[in-house]
């Protein structure tokens, strides 16, 4: 698949976000524009999703992390046939597999996630078990990078180097602002590549919302060493109104701006026809 093509999968999958949040009033819409890219690449380009559908033993893992954005996820996960599209309206809504943050209810869900700082140490000891069992299988892992601030993420990063997890992937989208404001103003966590560097970790740097430049630093193994891809994004990516700001990291759309977001959506979309 092009580099255009995953892109514009990408757009269609906001689409789908956009719905999801207006429709129900919840979700997180600014952190799940920024990320779709780097799940679009997982799924439709990375992992094997035929084995995990079937859940093969040998499958690959993906781990949410960053689990309030759950909706990106969801529709990835339905155009890839994991349950009907349909479900998506149920979205947040009484008594639905698709809840806020990732539910284990719903095919293709690892693990209920949403607790941030947590996801990385679960996949690494998924990656852990799979090497011990000579399992062919990888482990991905999404997070935040306001998330890079819990003690938990670096106690995982420093097991996941001691024990060479070199079938172990963390993806960290990096769009620089949190619940709060910006990361660096919140708690600095700068130079994010040094960091995991010292702590053993073989460091990609991406434009996280550039299918090409992604996909390359997604296929970057090194052996006995994880991978950390330092995806840098935007906020609210693919719409005017939304990007790079803060006040989108939890806002529900108007009628009106639920109108010009799509809008902004579509045309990106079909200029990458």
């Amino acid at each position: 698949m092009d580099g255009k093509a995953l892109e514009r999968l990408a757009f269609e999958r906001r689409l789908d976000v956009l719905d999801m949040v207006y429709n129900s009033r919840a979700g997180h819409i600014g952190g799940s524009m920024s990320c779709m890219d780097i799940l679009c690449a997982l799924y439709y380009e990375i992992m094997d999703v035929e084995k995990i559908r079937a859940g093969d033993a040998d499958r690959d893992r993906f781990i949410m992390s960053k689990g309030h954005c759950a909706e990106a996820l969801y529709a990835v996960l339905a155009d890839c046939g994991f349950f009907p599209k349909e479900e998506l309206r149920t979205f947040a809504r009484f008594d639905t597999r698709l809840p806020e943050h990732p539910s284990h209810r719903l095919p293709g869900i690892e693990i209920g996630t949403g607790s941030l700082g947590h996801g990385l140490g679960i996949a690494a000891g998924l990656a852990l078990g799979l090497k011990r069992d000579k399992n062919p299988g990888r482990v991905y892992v999404l997070m935040g990078d306001g998330e890079q601030q819990e003690g938990t993420v670096w106690e995982a990063a420093m097991a996941s180097a001691k024990y060479g997890l070199d079938n172990l992937m963390a993806i960290v989208d990096c769009n620089t602002l949190q619940i709060s404001g910006d990361t660096e103003d919140i708690m600095p966590i700068e130079d994010l590549a040094d960091k995991y560097m010292a702590f053993g970790w073989e460091v990609a740097l991406c434009m996280g919302n550039e299918a090409l430049n992604l996909r390359a630093a997604m296929k970057i193994r090194k052996k006995k060493h994880p991978v950390v891809v330092i995806a840098y994004t935007i906020k609210g990516y693919g719409s005017n109104i939304m990007h790079n700001q803060i006040e989108w990291h939890h806002s529900i759309p108007s009628t009106e701006q639920y109108e010009s977001i799509k809008a902004d959506l579509v045309l990106r979309m079909e200029k990458l026809t």
